[in-house]
């Protein structure tokens, strides 16, 4: 397996920018993700990576050797398609062997290297079963063992589970990654699903409009997101804003939200204007003694958990409490913050201003 460096890496098509300058490094043996919306340049990325496109600009390393005007077959990699890409008068077998045979290589390790995968991936019962009757899990199966038994340098996966039901796909996501743990992938997987990134990832690299917003650990990223964009892409439900004019010194202060104080965490930035408070739902309390008050619209029940909606001077706010927590409609209730949870950004870029302690985050990028 390889490490795989992202420097300044840009793709134009035309006069449309599809990638702006990236900056990345999925280290060896990463589960690496690759996040963000619809025509973020995320595909395109993956696509630079592996040969299928060439950057207008930039490097690509993988290996050590850079590799951005290579075409994809002198990259050692495998490449995982969203709707599989089998060859359907073939049977599971001959999908699997196909790269292999056409290599060259002696019909016996063929076979030997076909069944190895088929264990790993417990489909020896359907080696010899044409592809077209099978379900969509197995298929993916199929897909993936033909990108296995190459033993390439990386994998990369363009939103594979894509094409799978919801609870499916859940599963699948649990023994993908699982199948990257027994094998020591390097392996850069794309997906527009926050929820599938955080699961299964080492590493995430959040992409909006061409830009690498963020880079870092999934936990990171959840706590300490570096811009307003992640911050509303990260999270179910999304983190709440409180948006107004103020300053707020450097080693932090209380400020008035609507005329009601809050307490800020400290920043090494001093800022004024206009600014944003984020807090995640989960990190807002209920206290009958908080000078900030919002008015219960609506409760979704979740089992364990409730998602409360409020009216607050600021707008509607999410709240995630306990089941228990009985609260009725219209009811007015005092909204209690945590500096330690809060996150402030600034008015013009939607930056996020960080303290000392968690600047790092923002340094992996």
């Amino acid at each position: 397996m390889a490490q795989i460096r992202i420097q300044n890496v840009r793709k134009e098509f035309g006069a449309f920018t599809a990638v702006e300058s990236s900056s990345f490094t999925v280290e060896d043996g990463e589960f690496f993700m690759l996040l963000g919306p619809s025509g973020c340049g995320k595909t395109t990325t993956l696509r630079m990576m592996a040969g299928l496109e060439l950057p207008t600009s930039g490097e690509i390393f993988i290996d050590g050797e850079e590799v951005g005007m290579k075409p994809a077959s002198q990259r050692d990699i495998a490449f995982v398609f969203q709707m599989f890409a089998l060859y359907p008068h073939m049977n599971v077998r001959k999908n699997i062997s196909y790269p292999l045979l056409s290599q060259g290589m002696p019909r016996a390790e063929v076979k030997a290297r076909v069944e190895d995968v088929a264990r790993i991936l417990k489909i020896e019962t359907i080696l010899d079963r044409p592809v077209g009757g099978l379900s969509g899990g197995d298929r993916q199966r199929v897909a993936l063992g033909r990108a296995i038994v190459r033993r390439p340098k990386a994998f990369f996966m363009d939103e594979p589970l894509g094409a799978l039901d919801a609870e499916f796909r859940e599963h699948m996501a649990e023994e993908l990654r699982a199948l990257h743990d027994r094998i020591g992938a390097t392996t850069v997987y794309v997906t527009h699903d926050q929820l599938e990134a955080m699961q299964m990832g080492d590493k995430i690299v959040v992409m909006n409009h061409g830009v690498v917003e963020q880079f870092g650990k999934p936990q990171e990223i959840y706590d300490w997101p570096a811009t307003k964009f992640v911050a509303k892409f990260i999270g179910s439900p999304a983190m709440n804003f409180f948006d107004f004019d103020g300053m707020i010194d450097a080693g932090g202060t209380v400020v008035e939200l609507s005329g009601k104080k809050v307490d800020v965490p400290s920043s090494r930035q001093g800022a004024k204007g206009k600014l944003t408070i984020g807090v995640r739902p989960e990190h807002i309390r209920f206290s009958d003694s908080s000078e900030y008050r919002g008015r219960v619209l609506a409760t979704e029940y979740l089992g364990t958990t409730q998602i409360i909606t409020l009216a607050t001077p600021n707008g509607e706010v999410k709240a995630r409490a306990s089941s228990r927590q009985a609260v009725r409609s219209g009811e007015v209730i005092g909204l209690e913050f945590d500096p330690a949870t809060l996150t402030i950004f600034e008015g013009v870029k939607g930056q996020a201003l960080l303290s000392e302690a968690n600047e790092g985050v923002l340094r992996h990028g």
